[in-house]
């Protein structure tokens, strides 16, 4: 007779698929879960007896499963994965490393061993095999079992990336189950459940879809998983189902999400013209006119210009943007000077930016230079466009974050090219450099050309991204559209304008913060009110008389200036006036740096800060 221990061992363990599938069918009508089923407990690994390091372990593995891959037994095969799986202690980090990246020598074996791990598999690691082998190989049938392991919240991720290829409605569903604690996606996710147009339509119009409750992911899909364009191209089109639209078309054209989520929405020329044809319908508001001039605004010089666009046809889309934004009824509503502070800042960017998505430069060079800035109401960075050849270079080159500022690019004299070589980063990932990324490039004046050359992809920004090739440009034509670029300042709002000047005296004056002991860092708008200017410094001891210890400690101080009404002109003057008086760490706020400093200094920490 067996042991206690030893009988639970032997008793077979039901499937992972088995397990999901028992749990949903005992929900009421279907219903999917909140944040997707815990996985059931794992019964505890044995000890292992010759430790591994990450490498090693992953290198086993591979050559543990490559010549499963190709056993034409897949039950046999399927029961070795198991069992090479417990041996090497692998993890689910292994499993994602090796398994996307092992050899396919016979797909149809490949493919059958991915079916038999994910439906009879027992491990979570076995399951997430079979799912990386069907993210490769997966074929329609399959649909049903992986939409059900994907309501597993561990098994989420790699369903959808199996589902996306084969079925992205419902990839995009299971996507939102897992955020489904979100009280806006809980009634989205049910009607989608229950197969109920009518309410999927009344859950769209009632949803909150500002920008700042809505990220663009989370927008492209509910698009794919509720069949937006269907039903756009559906008569008679309701208003309100139209400005929901537009605002998820909206939303994806945001890169707060590192790539544009419009390049991954496969329907996105489809919406744009559903949404731009009948934009007419929409009444003149503020909230519709700023969301179609954003529309705008991408389709000109953004990534939603990379879509693949019929010849003509995107021209054409803003042709209609633009006889609807700039009718009378419609042109009226930037007229008007609205109470609230964040309708003045939506509607004075839209009197900015009014013309700017209509504006061709006929006859520019093959380098096109321009600054964006998004609406007021998705605060965001004003970021510096390429077009070459009328492509945006960044979004296709780069993907993983905007243009950097104009102050960084265009007001230091950055892409000024000169005999000497110069490397320039034009874009960094919405993160960090150093989490995703940078793109940069090499320019430098070859006789009559400018030369952009050498382009470096720090980090994981590299990965996927297409060759880039040196691109050569009349060197007139270049110094015009630099020095145009330079000079245009119709974007910039009073509080962005005292903030360029104050770092163009910082930059001709820089003993102004030195004779501090204070060296400039920055100097912008505030993310969250955009009137206030904000100017970063940071405080070594030493550091006028170069004698500052680089390893010692130091702060970091934020000097910000409200908008007072005053010229922007005369409260950048009056700032460096004080600064040649003042210490400016009298008046501005610890930002950063070292708490323990501080406290002996005797300045404040900021509330919810590191050091």
């Amino acid at each position: 007779m067996s042991a206690p221990d030893e009988r639970g061992a032997l008793t077979p363990r039901p499937s992972l698929y088995d397990y999901a599938l028992g749990l949903h069918r005992a929900e009421p009508d279907g219903r999917l879960p909140e944040g997707g089923y815990p996985l059931p407990v794992q019964p505890p690994r044995p000890e292992q007896r010759s430790p591994r390091g990450w490498r090693k372990t992953s290198e086993a593995l591979a050559d543990a499963l490559t010549p499963l891959l190709a056993d034409p037994d897949t039950t046999r095969a399927a029961d070795e994965v198991h069992r090479r799986l417990r041996e090497l202690d692998a993890r689910e980090h292994h499993v994602r490393r090796v398994v996307p990246d092992l050899p396919l020598v016979d797909e149809a074996a490949a493919r059958a061993l991915g079916r038999r791990l994910t439906r009879t598999g027992t491990s979570a690691e076995a399951v997430g095999a079979g799912l990386r082998l069907l993210a490769r190989l997966g074929e329609p049938e399959d649909i049903p079992y992986l939409r059900t392991l994907g309501l597993l919240r561990d098994f989420m991720g790699t369903a959808v990336q199996a589902l996306t290829p084969l079925d992205r409605p419902t990839a995009a569903l299971v996507w939102l189950t897992g955020r489904a604690r979100n009280r806006e996606l809980r009634p989205l996710v049910d009607a989608l459940a229950a197969h109920d147009d009518k309410a999927v339509r009344a859950t769209l119009v009632a949803m909150n879809l500002h920008p700042r409750a809505l990220g663009p992911e989370t927008a492209r899909r509910i698009a794919e998983a509720m069949g937006l364009v269907d039903i756009l191209c559906a008569d008679p089109v309701d208003a309100a189902v139209l400005a929901q639209a537009a605002r998820l078309l909206s939303r994806m054209t945001s890169q707060r999400d590192y790539r544009p989520e419009i390049l991954s929405y496969e329907q996105a020329v489809s919406a744009y013209e559903a949404v731009v044809t009948r934009a007419s319908l929409l009444s003149p508001t503020l909230d519709h006119c700023a969301t179609l001039l954003s529309l705008a605004l991408d389709l000109h010089s953004g990534p939603s210009r990379l879509l693949p666009w019929p010849p003509g046809r995107r021209e054409a889309l803003l042709d209609i943007l633009e006889s609807v934004l700039h009718s009378p009824e419609w042109s009226a509503v930037a007229d008007h000077e609205p109470d609230d502070p964040d309708d003045q800042h939506r509607t004075h960017w839209i009197r900015r930016t009014a013309r700017q998505p209509f504006s061709a430069r006929p006859g520019s060079s093959r380098l096109q230079v321009e600054v964006a800035v998004r609406d007021p109401a998705d605060p965001d960075c004003a970021e510096t466009r390429f077009l070459i050849d009328g492509r945006p270079l960044v979004p296709e080159a780069f993907g993983r974050g905007p243009g950097n500022s104009p102050e960084y690019l265009l007001d230091s004299g950055r892409l000024r090219a000169t005999p000497e070589p110069r490397e320039v980063q034009l874009a960094e990932a919405y993160c960090t450099e150093g989490c995703c990324g940078a793109l940069h490039v090499t320019v430098q004046r070859d006789g009559d050309h400018v030369v952009w050359r050498d382009w470096r992809r720090t980090a994981s920004g590299r990965r996927g991204q297409p060759h880039l090739p040196a691109y050569r440009f009349d060197a007139t034509a270049y110094d015009a559209e630099i020095t145009r670029a330079e000079h245009d300042h119709s974007w910039a709002w009073p509080a962005r304008i005292t903030a360029r000047l104050l770092a163009a005296g910082l930059r001709d004056r820089p003993e102004l913060l030195t004779r501090w002991d204070a060296r400039f860092g920055w100097v912008g708008t505030d993310f969250h009110d955009p009137d206030t200017t904000v100017l970063s410094f940071t405080f070594r001891p030493g550091l006028a008389t170069g004698r500052q210890d680089t390893n010692g400690a130091w702060l970091q101080f934020l000097w910000r200036l409200p908008d007072d009404g005053t010229p922007p002109d005369l409260r950048a003057a009056a700032a460096l006036r004080l600064l040649e008086t003042t210490d400016p760490k009298t008046f501005a706020l610890v930002g950063g740096g070292s708490r323990e400093y501080a406290k002996e200094l005797g300045f404040p920490w900021p509330e919810g800060g590191r050091g």
